[in-house]
Order: structure tokens, then sequence, then C-alpha cells
């Protein structure tokens, strides 16, 4: 049975990181019934538009303020259509779904949010690892350098090097020497394994492997400058255990030693 959406809401779904088949059934659902479609164009996969129906009308986020692009929402509503807001990744990763919904507030519109597989996983897939190796690593960091949008200090990559634990970098890459040179700086040896992995999920996706010591000229030399993450830790290295919820050895609820 086809899923029905109320049209007196906004529908904010994650795009995924990439590949337009990494959105969910329900995004997917979503696309295939929307009338208005508002869509972040410099980072999404267009082929993501192909889910659409041909008469609905897809608006480019790029070059809109924030007061346009609740225009276009609240003109969906009133007009009784129903209203997708289309962005990378997951929602809940720099997403600024809080502004937008706080602005639809002030109309009287709610909204409702799906979720979407964020470029972190995406990177994790394409690199074949886990971000928590037993006894390596049980933690994820995922931040930012300070651009723009400016990171308090107590979140400055200097602070969190400190527990040498996974990082998922993101909006970074074009800041690579700043990077490498806080992370060390702050307690992560020279030595850390150190990928980059750009436009994960992409047909052309690109991954760079090395060190904090070496991975700046590796990214200056592939020319990248966004759309990448900086994956830094030592669940990229060598060492790893085993779990111990399969070892043999090793009693549970469900299987007795």
């Amino acid at each position: 049975m086809t899923a029905q959406f109320d049209p007196s809401l906004i529908y904010f779904v994650g795009a995924g990181p990439g590949d337009p088949e990494l959105i969910t059934l329900k995004g997917h659902h979503l696309l295939g019934q929307a009338d208005v479609v508002i869509y972040a164009g410099s980072l999404i996969n267009p082929a993501l538009l192909d889910y659409c129906k041909p008469e609905a009308a897809c608006h480019d986020s790029a070059e809109l303020s924030l007061g346009q692009i609740i225009d276009l929402m609240a003109g969906g509503v009133a007009a009784g259509k129903l209203v997708v807001r289309l962005q990378t990744g997951d929602l809940s990763l720099y997403g600024s779904i809080r502004e937008q919904g706080e602005e639809l507030a002030k109309l009287g519109i709610g909204f409702r949010s799906v979720p979407g597989v964020s470029s972190f996983l995406g990177a994790a897939s394409e690199l074949g690892i886990e971000y928590t190796v037993p006894e390596i690593s049980q933690s994820l960091v995922i931040t930012r350098v300070a651009g723009r949008t400016p990171v308090p200090e107590r979140e400055s990559l200097r602070a969190f090097a400190a527990h040498q634990t996974s990082m998922a970098i993101f909006l970074s890459v074009k800041e690579i020497n700043e990077v490498t040179e806080q992370l060390i700086e702050g307690g992560y040896p020279a030595s850390t394994p150190v990928a980059v992995v750009y436009k994960a999920t992409w047909p052309d996706c690109q991954i760079l492997r090395g060190t904090l010591a070496d991975i700046a000229g590796e990214v200056r030399a592939a020319g990248i400058r966004k759309t990448a993450l900086i994956l830094v830790g030592a669940f990229l290295g060598d060492e790893y255990h085993y779990s111990k919820l399969y070892d043999a050895g090793f009693s549970h609820e469900y299987r007795r030693a």
C-alpha cells in the first residue's frame, strides 16, 4: 500500500551521501508523491529528481535565501500541495533544519523529518571499515574546523585530539593544513593514519590514504578542495581485535561458552 502524506506539513528528507539508491524507502515514496521539491542543488545527486513525478515543480535552493525557501514552502502548503525539502546526507548533521522549522512555526506550519544516510557512513562503506574497533576505539567524534561558521573553543580539533579516538571531520578539507596541525598539537601522533574520501558513494569517488604527517600534500596534489571527509584515527591502522560477541569462549544471554 502506498504511504499517504499530509500536505499541511513540510517533509524534510535526507537525500543520502550521493548514490541515489541510498535514499530511504520513505524518502523515495515522498519524492514520488511530491508536488513541490526544494533541493540542495550544489550537493545532492540530481539523479534523485528522477524519482519525482514529471509535473512536480523542482526548485534548486543553491541560490536562494532562507526567506525565499520559506516562501516556496508556505506557498505550496497554501495551495494544498505536498512539499518536500530535500537535503544532503542526514538532516541531523549540519542540516540547518532548526532555522527552517522555526520560520515555518511562525507561519503555523509544521514539519516532519525523514532521516538519510550520512556521508560519514558512506565514507566508511567506501573504505570497508568500522569506526569502533574493539580495544582500539569505541567512540566517534563528528566535527569540523571553524570557518564562516564558528566552532566553540571547547570543541576545537586540539581539544578533541586529546582523546585520540576515531574522528570524522566535515567541511574542512580546504583547510587540511590547519586540520593536521591542530590534531598533532592536540595529541595525535604524526604517524596517525588518515583517509580523505571525496564524494563518498558517487561514481567519481576518490580515496586518499596517508598519515597526519603527509596527507595534506596528497590532498593538495589531488586538487581536492570540497565535498570530502577527513577520517582520522587508529581504527584505520593495522591493529585490530576480534569482537567478544562471536567468540566461542565468551558466554552471553544467547550462547554458552
